[in-house]
């Protein structure tokens, strides 16, 4: 008989949550398409509506807003993560699998696995839409891999910081709710307008918080094809989140399923 080595059970079993997180979400369409939805709507917002009055420089007004609605997009899939991950420690499935001779963590990586391809599929139709308006990236391919990398790196570190959020929580409700504080920071950064228009104390929290360095990295690198000195800020903070994150995920998770 053949036996399964640690990382091959491991792997098995995430690909197992990980197809059952993917039909789940294909069953609530409602909640994809609201994380969908939701940025465009903004995007089109702003642009059309309130772009005629913002002074961004050079840029065009969609191409100075693209960097922000993709992490506020982002940030709505984190909510969708954090309601899910709630509703399975609620309703029990976490006790039952648990029951079950499976790798107790790839229950959480099989979330995780999930929030990182519902978040690929709706910043590609993101970008698409902002294509269709009128969005112009000068970024060759080495920009666009980078580009690419932090976005990867922000989304790891979003997804385990919302699974966090679905484990805290006493309710569904109650998770979307937290969770919607992540996807409301990048317009409390430069992702919509320059910070030197703000009030002091707006301004001084808007460049120190991880959003902007984040957005302005991506901007750089997407409509000037260059690295300025936001990128180790950017990567640092995604790193850092991640790393706290997960580990904070991981010990909540033992905490919980340990009654």
């Amino acid at each position: 008989m053949k036996v399964r080595s640690g990382i091959a059970y491991f792997v098995q079993d995430t690909m197992t949550m990980f197809k059952r997180c993917m039909f789940l979400s294909l069953r609530n369409l409602d909640a994809f398409l609201t994380g969908i939805g939701t940025p465009i709507l903004m995007m089109l917002l702003f642009v059309y509506v309130l772009g005629g009055a913002m002074n961004v420089g050079n840029l065009n007004y969609v191409d100075y807003l693209v960097p922000g609605i993709i992490l506020q997009c982002i940030g709505q899939c984190g909510s969708t993560t954090a309601i899910s991950v709630n509703n399975d420690l609620r309703k029990g499935i976490i006790s039952r699998f648990r029951s079950m001779p499976i790798a107790s963590s790839s229950v959480l990586t099989g979330h995780a696995l999930a929030a990182m391809v519902r978040n690929i599929v709706t910043t590609s139709l993101i970008l698409a839409m902002a294509y269709f308006i009128g969005f112009r990236p000068v970024a060759g391919i080495l920009h666009w891999l980078i580009v690419i990398g932090i976005l990867l790196l922000f989304m790891a570190a979003l997804t385990w910081l919302s699974i966090i959020f679905g484990l805290i929580s006493g309710s569904a409700e109650s998770a979307n709710g937290i969770s919607a504080i992540i996807m409301f920071l990048p317009y409390l950064s430069s992702g919509f307008a320059p910070t030197e228009t703000m009030p002091t104390a707006l301004r001084i929290f808007a460049e120190n918080q991880p959003m902007t360095p984040i957005i302005e990295t991506i901007r750089s690198l997407l409509m000037s094809a260059t690295l300025d000195e936001n990128f180790l800020p950017a990567v640092l903070w995604c790193v850092g989140i991640l790393i706290v994150a997960y580990a904070g995920a991981v010990m909540i998770y033992k905490r919980k399923t340990a009654k």
